[in-house]
Formats: C-alpha cells, sequence, structure tokens
C-alpha cells in the first residue's frame, strides 16, 4: 500500500457535514488539496465538521491548520454510517496571537476509520472567521 493523503476529494474523500458554511470559504476547501483555500466558520462555537473516506484507512499522521482554536476533539467511526463515533483525539492547542495553528498528530495509536468527526471549541478570540484546513496521511484499505 501506498502513503498517501487520504483526506482529498481527489480520492474520493467527502465533507458530509458541517455546522456553518460560507460561499466563498465553503467546508468543500477543506479537502481540495489547495493550502491557499481553507473552511471559513461563522465564529460560534463549538464548530464540527464530518468527513467520509468511503473506505476503511489507516491514519498515520494528520495535520490541523487552525486559528483562534482552543480544543480540537477528533472522533472516528468505522460504521458503514456516520453513527457511533468514539472520541480518538483531544488536545488543547497554544494560543498563537492571530498566528497560523500548525497541529501535526503522529499516529501513535493508529486509527482506522470510515468518517471522522471533528470538533471545534472555545474560540479563544470571537472573531468573524476562522480558517481550516485537514490533511490525512495514511493508507487506504480496499
Amino acid at each position: 500500500m501506498r502513503n498517501i493523503d487520504v483526506c482529498l476529494s481527489s480520492e474520493g474523500t467527502e465533507v458530509i457535514l458541517a455546522t456553518s458554511s460560507d460561499e466563498k470559504h465553503p467546508p468543500e476547501n477543506i479537502i481540495d488539496g489547495n493550502p491557499e483555500t481553507f473552511w471559513t466558520t461563522t465564529g460560534m462555537f463549538p464548530q464540527e465538521f464530518i468527513i467520509c473516506f468511503h473506505k476503511h484507512v489507516r491514519i498515520e499522521r494528520l495535520l490541523i491548520q487552525s486559528y483562534f482554536v482552543r480544543t480540537l476533539r477528533i472522533e472516528k467511526s468505522t460504521s458503514k454510517e456516520p453513527v457511533d463515533f468514539e472520541q480518538w483525539i483531544e488536545r488543547d492547542l497554544v494560543h498563537t496571537e492571530g498566528q497560523l495553528q500548525n497541529e501535526e498528530i503522529m499516529g501513535t495509536s493508529y486509527a482506522c476509520s470510515c468518517y471522522h468527526n471533528v470538533h471545534l471549541f472555545n474560540y479563544f478570540l470571537k472573531l468573524n472567521f476562522k480558517e481550516w484546513n485537514y490533511w490525512v496521511h495514511g493508507y487506504r484499505h480496499i
């Protein structure tokens, strides 16, 4: 198996739920593979999005880029439908005073999943937008 970014629309991945959307910066930008595009939220919290991989994937590395997020929680599901999520990762992110937060999570405990439910909690500042990108490196099980 080859190590790829399995969180790309070109790999068949979809954002099937997002709690907010902006016409210029929709949730689908999270998975388009372009570092210049992003998802903008409404500024209210908590926010969440669900990513569907359509097949089981083995996660080796996550890279999350964000602004003004205090707590990040990622849940995973191996079900054929986006149900029965179990908590996988929860992290308090470092406040970077308006600078990009780069959070890299290595697969010390690998996750095989079909869905990720990503929750964003307790923004440091109430701003009108938050920018998001999410990369998942691993293997697609066929």
